[in-house]
């Protein structure tokens, strides 16, 4: 009898590591960057078509090394959750922490990084939040870590949080929250060697490689470019790139999900007649750096008559109209980014950010379908 229920309760608990070890397999990630500031109401966001919802962005405050929501951000994001799961009660929601924020903020997360009280003060400070607004997880954009030391704070940082995470998984009853990154990509090389991979495999979920913004009119006047190409054949710079530098590292392509840019950037021409890519420029179209949203391109050239491009060497988009001229992400371009994904065995992508999108959510849809269930 005591053999039997010996075999019995192996057999069990092999079945029980089983599936778990499955269920871990089997995740993916739709993921989709919701910015406040984007004008982007949460009750608008189509929700159905992801998986996971990132709200940003949270704030590290200078003084006390705690996590902090802004006055403005306090309501819309303590209803963020609820909001989302009313159209798919099964999408997980983040609070994302940080953001850009140039040199400035970066110092910051330097600073707090830097001793183990200031770290626990933010972790602490982050899952107490976390839980008092109903997010399911946490998310670090930390843009960059950018020394040796910060490499070992970091690594330290993302340790006790996992730890943290953990013991107040314990105590509470809840399930962990989970915990993931914005990292760098292929524009930031040099960066990723700042980044401690042993540390991030065994303590975050996954990382969202921010692999866009590679060439910007800021930086490329002179000629047009591709903004976020998936592939390079010419040059250092691509989403495939950055994707196998943190491979090569030692970053499961499991723990990856690929970034999708909702966005894209406009050149001014130097002649209408001369418009593919790397066309002579000059400069950004607008003084607003020439960024600009898929929804805006789509209603203010495509659709009132901009010449609209795949190339499929690069794995962009471009539109054209007289001298002004576009580099994006269209529809073939995220679906062969996201057939990349798979193909390669990554966790899945996620998009910056969500307001970016057209009213029909076309990207999101194009996305969405081409990862399938």
């Amino acid at each position: 009898m005591k053999n039997t229920m010996t075999n019995t309760f192996l057999f069990s608990l092999l079945i029980l590591l089983q599936l778990t070890f499955s269920s871990a397999q089997t995740t993916v990630v739709k993921g989709g960057y919701w910015y406040s500031d984007a004008g982007l109401a949460a009750s608008d966001i189509d929700s159905t078509l992801f998986t996971h919802l990132f709200c940003a962005f949270a704030d590290l405050d200078t003084t006390t090394n705690q996590l902090t929501i802004s006055s403005s951000n306090a309501q819309p994001f303590s209803t963020f959750t609820e909001t989302v799961q009313q159209n798919n009660p099964s999408v997980k929601t983040l609070l994302s922490i940080g953001g850009g924020g140039g040199s400035s903020l970066a110092q910051t997360f330097s600073t707090m990084a830097n001793q183990s009280s200031t770290r626990k003060t933010f972790i602490d400070s982050s899952i107490q939040i976390a839980r008092a607004n109903n997010f399911h997880g946490l998310d670090l954009d930390w843009e960059y870590p950018n020394s040796d030391a910060d490499k070992t704070n970091y690594a330290s940082l993302i340790t006790e949080w996992r730890e943290a995470v953990k013991e107040e998984s314990r105590t509470s009853g809840l399930p962990e929250l989970l915990l993931t990154a914005a990292v760098a990509g292929s524009d930031q090389i040099s960066l990723l060697e700042n980044y401690p991979v042993q540390e991030i495999s065994q303590n975050l979920d996954w990382v969202n490689a921010m692999v866009y913004d590679l060439f910007i009119p800021e930086g490329y006047p002179t000629e047009t470019q591709p903004p976020a190409p998936l592939k390079n054949p010419i040059g250092q710079f691509s989403g495939d790139q950055g994707i196998s530098k943190w491979v090569e590292l030692g970053l499961s392509e499991s723990k990856l999900a690929i970034g999708l840019p909702f966005y894209g950037y406009s050149w001014r021409l130097v002649s209408g007649d001369e418009h593919g890519l790397f066309a002579a420029a000059n400069g950004a179209a607008d003084s607003g750096g020439g960024a600009i949203g898929y929804g805006d391109i789509v209603r203010d050239y495509v659709n009132k008559g901009a010449q609209r491009v795949y190339n499929s060497t690069f794995v962009t988009d471009y539109c054209y109209s007289g001298t002004t001229w576009i580099g994006y992400d269209d529809t073939q371009s995220v679906t062969a980014k996201v057939d990349y994904a798979k193909e390669r065995g990554l966790v899945g992508y996620f998009a910056w950010q969500l307001g970016g999108d057209d009213d029909s959510w076309t990207l999101s849809k194009a996305a969405s379908n081409a990862w399938g269930a």
